[in-house]
């Protein structure tokens, strides 16, 4: 079990040539992985010498922004094309938990997937992941992408996967695809799941 308060945030992104590795994603997420993932303060999510710029709306929950609060915790999503970022506040002077195990990525090539965020590594793929707690009253930042974008770093300590969407010639296909999480807790000793979708509203040239 993780005992968490704060933001969990890994290094920056890092572009590196694949060599080999079978794979049914698209070629060109195989052109290049990434270290970690950056959760930028720009209002611009992507690479800034990407060649085009995503353009994302959440569908899921409803309503304006990439927001949602309930009486127990309040969410706010930053979606990117290397990973979907968000942060959750404990709104109750009580702990709860995400229970990893449970969630669920729903990637935008279709399909879904057990959920990595930035604790997880190519070790642990097939492993149980701890859940992490959010103690009372506090905020917990972390990414999240499907498991199966994990890359082997091939004996060093890195977090290396493939980025959610390419930032290259092939972005243009990617509109109006959807994904998401479904995000799990625990929650007064009861199992709750939070559903989060996004799509992608547009792709321009940079």
């Amino acid at each position: 079990m993780a005992l968490i308060a704060g933001c969990a945030s890994g290094p920056g992104p890092r572009d590196i040539p694949v060599a080999g590795g079978a794979s049914t994603e698209p070629e060109s997420q195989l052109s290049t992985i990434v270290t970690g993932a950056s959760d930028s303060v720009e209002s611009i999510p992507g690479s800034p010498d990407a060649p085009y710029i995503y353009r994302f709306r959440q569908i899921e929950p409803g309503g304006a922004g990439f927001t949602y609060q309930d009486r127990d915790l309040s969410f706010y999503f930053r979606p990117g094309p290397d990973a979907l970022y968000f942060q959750v506040e404990n709104r109750q002077n009580r702990p709860v938990w995400i229970d990893w195990e449970r969630s669920v990525f729903y990637g935008p090539n279709g399909g879904t997937d057990k959920v990595a965020h930035a604790t997880t590594h190519w070790e642990d793929r097939f492993k149980s992941q701890p859940s992490t707690q959010v103690a009372g009253l506090q905020r917990f930042g972390d990414y999240v992408f499907p498991m199966q974008y994990l890359y082997d770093p091939a004996g060093r300590t890195a977090q290396l996967h493939r980025p959610l969407l390419p930032e290259d010639a092939t972005s243009p296909q990617y509109t109006d695809r959807t994904f998401g999480v479904d995000l799990a807790f625990v929650i007064d000793d009861r199992p709750r799941t939070y559903p989060f979708r996004f799509k992608v509203a547009s792709v321009i040239p940079r």
